[in-house]
């Protein structure tokens, strides 16, 4: 009997493992969301590593730091869960806040050894052949520590994770995003600096996420205490972020050529090399 392509592709990723680790809740679905839905279609067991419970994120009255991320961690589990996500694990860092003084325990102030060393033991544990975290191209500074700790972590981890990947906000889109909020809402804090986001020539990987839209902003809306980057966006311009995945292979290191149109998943590490076995 003939394969179809989809049973081969769900044969061939069988067994893979793809760990996202970012910096707040509602990241995995704001920004990763149709990844990992798009991740779970092909087959691969997916997990979430998320160094805050978002304590500074936006407070629906008069909610303390305390109870904001306790509500905040409960829409992230069950946003997790509407995209498939088999494991969440929340660290036990404050959210700094995009700018100005930073509550104590701020992942911003923590050591960056100490984050480092948490986000390797969660590589340990779980495994993973793909490692996703956010390229910090919105200007958070969290995102930025997240980001760099999670490249360390898989250098200093035991298990050797096969690929490793920036999810991009390129430029040209962000570009687009901040003129259009510019001109329909200013509040938001993202355009009070320089949001460059990741240069267009930079991506490595781009892939075509459009049938997990009505799931992806399912997911997005179980994050009702914080308010959507994509909310009143044109249609084309949402579209643009949430049917399109656009991400930096760094792992192993892009060469050049045609770019990707899917996850290297592809590649395993030989259990040989891993210490300690």
């Amino acid at each position: 009997m003939t394969q179809t392509a989809e049973t081969a592709g769900e044969r061939a990723t069988a067994g893979t493992r793809l760990l996202l680790v970012v910096a707040h809740p509602d990241d995995e679905t704001f920004g990763c969301g149709s990844l990992l839905l798009h991740a779970a279609a092909r087959g691969l067991t997916t997990a979430v590593v998320c160094a805050t419970r978002g304590e500074a994120g936006e407070a629906a009255g008069s909610l303390t730091a305390m109870e904001l991320g306790a509500i905040r961690e409960r829409e992230l589990r069950a946003a997790a869960t509407s995209l498939a996500v088999s494991r969440v694990d929340v660290l036990a860092f404050h959210d700094s806040g995009m700018a100005g003084p930073s509550a104590p325990g701020a992942l911003v102030d923590a050591p960056m050894d100490a984050v480092i060393d948490q986000v390797r033991d969660h590589i340990d544990h779980f495994r993973p052949h793909v490692v996703v975290t956010l390229d910090a191209g919105d200007g958070h500074r969290d995102h930025v520590i997240i980001r760099e700790a999670t490249l360390a972590a898989v250098e200093r981890a035991r298990w050797q994770v096969a690929s490793v990947y920036l999810h991009c906000l390129p430029t040209s889109l962000m570009t687009r995003w901040v003129d259009y909020m510019s001109e329909h809402d200013p509040s938001w804090e993202h355009l009070r600096g320089q949001v460059p986001g990741t240069p267009d020539d930079l991506i490595t990987t781009v892939i075509d996420t459009a049938a997990h839209l009505d799931d992806r902003q399912r997911a997005i809306g179980m994050h009702a205490s914080q308010r959507s980057p994509y909310d009143a966006l044109p249609e084309g311009l949402l579209h643009a972020f949430l049917s399109t995945e656009h991400l930096r292979r760094v792992r192993p290191p892009w060469t050049g050529g045609r770019l990707e149109s899917d996850l290297d998943v592809g590649r395993r590490p030989d259990p040989r090399t891993v210490a300690g076995r």
